[in-house]
């Protein structure tokens, strides 16, 4: 013991003292108060670590799915016209195609309709009127068809629709779909309601169910003719290389256009939804953090019932000639390696279970007999989870920290420790 005091007094960290802080960290039927806390700070700090990365993987993972399937089917920038009808819009979309940074522009045609099939059964739905090249161009659409085909779109007359829509329509490609316009032709009896129906000349899957369920696209000349636009466009779509860049792209897509027009970004239009994602992403964080806070407030009540247990063994080895460093260190050592041993386990837990995330909602969907995650009210097919590196080490970085600081006033207590008083009445 004199030589391990000795070795204390002379280096910092020594092997005594990680002996000692591995016996007070072992169970004894004595201290099993002590092991008990000890184990669910343990349990607290990797259940907290693993859930802040698991949310927040989960939270980039909707966000990053949601960014690029909006964004590969919705213009980056849309130009309106001002004044006057977008009549010359073959010409305004080849400008702006020239524009640095612009990848194509597609004229649009878009409107409310309602849709019914075979079954009978009618649904909201989007018309997109585009043309079949734009068409051609949009990836989420064109690499995800699953029956038929978009060559010839222009000429075929007929549509194209998501496969939700065509489960629940009952509608194969061949088959007819029914569209009502609630703005139709003028009579002497009033406005009445346009109908006609298109054969469905593709089946596409985006993976996004709101989309999947109410988009028709379908060719400019027809949608002209079925909205009553004939000769003019609504609107122009415009892609960009960098969507997060559109800003700077304003005013020279506005010049291109040589006509009266105004611009807006994708941004503005999806502002409300990205914002309110950022903040549950917020929210959530600091809600998971207080999971790592609590559990690193176990570690403190745990050490001092520790430094209350073991008085009679700290007096033993200040008298032996361990300084009050040594001590403190001991008690450090052991309310540290509860926090790293608490936050490696977290960490490990938390990136298996992002990487087969997919595979256990399958799991426990099959194991409750429930749909968990329904995209009926998530909008994704299946549960995303994109693993950032650096917020996983801030996860880590913050846990060690809030694991270490716990432990210093436990231990600095322990230091200051009286020997003579705690012997006084052993």
């Amino acid at each position: 013991m004199t030589q391990g005091g000795g070795e204390a007094r002379a280096r910092a960290f020594s092997r005594f003292e990680w002996m000692l802080a591995g016996r007070y960290l072992r169970a004894r039927r004595r201290d099993a108060g002590v092991s008990v806390i000890a184990g669910f700070s343990f349990i607290g700090i990797m259940l907290g670590v693993a859930a802040l990365i698991i949310v927040m993987s989960v939270m980039n993972g909707f966000r990053g799915e949601l960014l690029t399937r909006i964004l590969g089917v919705n213009g980056h920038v849309i130009l309106q016209p001002i004044d006057t009808p977008l009549t010359d819009y073959d010409a305004v979309a080849e400008r702006v195609s020239k524009v640095s940074g612009v990848t194509f522009a597609a004229p649009l045609i878009e409107g409310q309709v309602l849709a019914s099939g075979t079954s009978g059964t009618g649904t909201g739905a989007l018309v997109k009127g585009v043309r079949g090249a734009d068409l051609r161009r949009l990836t989420p659409i064109a690499s995800n068809i699953k029956s038929g085909s978009l060559e010839g779109f222009d000429e075929s007359g007929g549509v194209a629709i998501g496969t939700r829509m065509a489960s629940a329509l009952g509608l194969g490609v061949g088959d007819m779909i029914t569209l009502v316009a609630p703005e139709g032709d003028s009579t002497p009896m009033g406005v009445v309601p346009r109908v006609k129906a298109y054969p469905v000349s593709a089946v596409f899957e985006i993976g996004l169910s709101e989309y999947d369920a109410a988009y028709v696209y379908m060719p400019l000349s027809e949608a002209q003719l079925f909205f009553n636009q004939d000769g003019r466009a609504q609107t122009i779509e415009i892609f960009v290389n960098d969507p997060d860049d559109v800003a700077a792209l304003q005013a020279p897509i506005e010049q291109a256009a040589g006509r009266p027009a105004y611009t807006v970004t994708w941004q503005k239009q999806n502002q409300s939804f990205f914002s309110a994602l950022e903040v549950e992403r917020n929210v959530m964080f600091i809600i998971l953090t207080l999971i790592v806070l609590v559990a690193a407030l176990n570690i403190i009540s745990g050490l001092f019932m520790l430094v209350k247990d073991k008085g009679r063994d700290i007096a033993i080895l200040r008298t032996m000639g361990a300084t009050r460093g040594a001590v403190m260190r001991i008690f450090l050592i052991t309310g540290a390696s509860i926090g790293v041993a608490g936050t490696a386990a977290g960490f490990v837990l938390g990136l298996l279970f992002c990487l087969n995330i997919e595979n256990l909602r399958q799991f426990f969907s099959w194991l409750s007999g429930t749909t968990i995650f329904d995209p009926e009210f998530y909008f994704l097919s299946q549960l995303p989870a994109e693993i950032n590196a650096v917020e996983v080490v801030s996860v880590v970085a913050m846990a060690l920290a809030l694991s270490f600081l716990a432990t210093l006033f436990p231990s600095w207590k322990a230091s200051k420790l009286d020997p003579v008083e705690a012997l006084r009445y052993e």
